[in-house]
């Protein structure tokens, strides 16, 4: 009886899940459950392992059979905003959506992840970021994303440099003109030596999985900068690593970004905003 009792209260939830390849790993299901808590919503939240083949079909069947939102990771980020009938500003810049829902007939797409790096930088870490100088390495889909983003938090100047300089040329030019009042400059890696310090160094490449860091040139950081990796694990980065041995007196990894990300989905499915704090604190425990 009281399995059965749980069965149709688990069927009237309102069902969200986070869909990606791999997903086991996600931590999206334990976040999203403490913001339910928190705020009293009653929804029921799930891993999907996403197929490369029929992504798009997943995603119909889901939201065809009574889903509510999802939130989609790697590598179908992309897809995501594609297949939407309605797009954010932010989706659109970023060329990638991270959070799906569905309004009348219409599937929109969104993009917390920039919001959620400018959040977990100013109201976690305490940086402020109006007049900074920032330097972000890798332009890939990650260092696009949260571009404009930074823009609109009064970052002054932001550098990206990449081991193929073409590419960070490439998003540079693409992004340029939706970051009005921010610098935005495109380097090779090797010129590294000559434009710092900076206020923020923010690792964007995929080091903080594997791969090898270029070398990173002392002097990098500014008296009080901030070594950040979007990436997190329970030991630092490789990144966050080389930055403490050349200078940086700030370390931070990407474990806020994640949950303050997560709370912007949130909110836009629930209209309340939860309280991040309580959640980074009893993941990184």
């Amino acid at each position: 009886m009281a399995r059965g009792w749980f069965t149709l209260e688990t069927e009237l939830m309102l069902r969200y899940a986070v869909i990606g390849r791999p997903i086991a790993h996600s931590r999206s299901p334990d976040i999203h459950r403490a913001f339910a808590e928190q705020t009293g919503k009653a929804l029921h939240y799930d891993r999907i392992e996403g197929s490369a083949e029929h992504f798009e079909q997943d995603v119909r069947r889901f939201f065809a059979t009574g889903g509510s939102g999802l939130n989609v990771t790697l590598p179908f980020k992309e897809r995501a905003r594609a297949m939407a009938d309605r797009v954010s500003v932010r989706a659109k810049v970023a060329g990638a959506a991270n959070t799906l829902g569905m309004q009348g007939h219409d599937l929109w797409a969104d993009n917390t992840d920039g919001i959620g790096l400018v959040r977990d930088l100013m109201d976690n870490l305490g940086r402020v970021l109006v007049g900074a100088r920032v330097l972000m390495l890798g332009a890939g889909g990650a260092a696009r994303g949260v571009v404009q983003p930074l823009a609109q938090a009064g970052v002054a100047a932001l550098h990206i440099a990449n081991r193929t300089e073409a590419r960070a040329r490439h998003l540079v030019e693409d992004l340029v003109g939706a970051c009005p009042g921010m610098s935005l400059q495109h380097h090779a890696w090797q010129a590294l030596d000559w434009l710092a310090p900076f206020d923020v160094v923010i690792n964007a490449t995929s080091t903080a999985v594997g791969g090898e860091l270029p070398k990173l040139p002392t002097g990098l950081f500014a008296s009080d900068g901030l070594a950040y990796d979007m990436g997190y694990g329970s030991e630092p980065t490789p990144f966050l690593r080389v930055a403490a041995e050349i200078g940086a007196v700030r370390l931070a990894d990407g474990l806020g970004m994640l949950v303050e990300q997560a709370a912007a989905a949130f909110e836009l499915w629930h209209d309340v905003r939860p309280d991040t704090k309580p959640v980074i604190d009893t993941l990184r425990a």
